[in-house]
């Protein structure tokens, strides 16, 4: 299964050679920490190309110009890590923000090993989150929060010219109903390619309710 995923996964995403063994070398690392930092959900480990890589490397489509990123709750490196291996080729840069010790460990030394363009910031997002206005064009994050908390931690983001591209299961639309409440919203639903249920919400604008 894990070949063959893999096999289709580097074809539909066109990457190179030399960034498709810089991938074999993040799921080896992602499998050397998993029993140890528990990184995703032990299940997936078998579908790491089509659940993992190939949901990471779907953003890129939907940024291709985009040069600096700033993936939040980074985890595993999924997206952000990813992100930065396979655009690493067209000047892209991440900033994965990770408030786990455990888990920048894990991110740092599997960018070193894969030569990745990410800067690993053990940090919790309201920290930082102000140093990223005005020099970030895409902000992400994936399995890290409701949609409206999202939208809370990234406001100085998306009100100042920054898209965020949010991963979203099957809920994009509930989770986009109670964001309203408390945000107007420019955004459009992008079907996953990689579930048929799931949803990236891609939010271009983001400002206060008005008064009704």
């Amino acid at each position: 299964m894990t070949d063959s995923d893999r096999a289709r996964v580097l074809a539909t995403s066109g990457v190179s050679r030399e960034t498709a063994e810089r991938l074999d070398l993040y799921v080896a690392q992602l499998r050397r920490w998993q029993p140890i930092k528990n990184l995703v959900g032990p299940a997936t480990l078998a579908e790491v190309w089509s659940r993992h890589i190939d949901d990471a490397l779907q953003l890129l489509d939907l940024a291709p110009g985009a040069k600096r990123w700033l993936d939040l709750g980074s985890g595993a490196g999924i997206p952000g890590l990813i992100l930065a291996i396979a655009g690493a080729e067209r000047g892209i840069r991440v900033d994965l923000v990770e408030s786990n010790a455990r888990k920048c460990a894990f991110l740092t030394e599997t960018a070193r090993l894969t030569g990745a363009p990410a800067r690993v910031r053990n940090a919790r997002i309201e920290t930082v989150i102000d140093e990223y206005v005005g020099t970030t064009e895409i902000v992400c994050a994936r399995a890290l929060a409701p949609l409206t908390q999202l939208l809370t931690w990234t406001q100085p983001l998306l009100k100042t010219g920054t898209t965020g591209l949010f991963p979203k299961g099957r809920d994009a639309h509930a989770e986009l109903t109670q964001a309203a409440a408390q945000w107007t919203v420019v955004n459009d639903l992008v079907p996953s390619r990689t579930d048929s249920d799931a949803r990236i919400v891609r939010v271009t604008a983001l400002a206060a309710p008005s008064h009704r």
